[in-house]
């Protein structure tokens, strides 16, 4: 688990175009890094909405905003078209930062077990120190507390 004050895991991620992006070439900024189980799917979809409805705010906030999946460069593509998404989507189709940042977890459905990205997010500060960390949010206010807590 990683914890607050803890140095964040530098990632090298592709977005939906291939472009790699790291972790570490965002310093001296604040990141949100939110994690989310599947693209297209209707939790994931509110949430990345929310997320892009306040999405001037971060900006005005000085804040990089990146959503971080298990999903393919092309299922990203696919979703940040359909949604018109602002922000960075990265795909960690490894699980590699996925792991690292501690959100596979155990879950069920339909009495079925598997592991999968449990909805985390995790608020990185302009050094690369986590500052803050929000696990098992709910995709309706992740972004409006997120943006709170940046605010205060």
């Amino acid at each position: 688990m990683i914890n607050v004050g803890d140095v964040a895991y530098n990632f090298s991620l592709p977005d939906y175009t291939n472009t790699m992006y790291t972790l570490k070439q965002f310093r001296g900024k604040r990141v949100i890094l939110y994690f989310y189980p599947k693209d297209d799917t209707i939790g994931c979809t509110q949430q990345a909405c929310c997320y892009k409805k306040f999405y001037k705010e971060f900006l005005e906030l000085d804040v990089v905003l990146i959503g971080i999946s298990i999903d393919s460069t092309e299922s990203h593509a696919k979703f940040r078209n359909n949604f018109d998404l602002p922000f960075l989507l990265l795909s960690d189709s490894t699980k590699e930062v996925c792991e690292h940042y501690d959100v596979l977890k155990e879950k069920q459905m339909f009495g079925k077990k598997y592991i999968g990205v449990v909805r985390t997010t995790y608020i990185i500060d302009e050094n690369g120190l986590v500052e803050k960390v929000y696990e098992k949010v709910n995709p309706r206010e992740d972004a409006e507390m997120v943006l709170k807590y940046l605010k205060k």
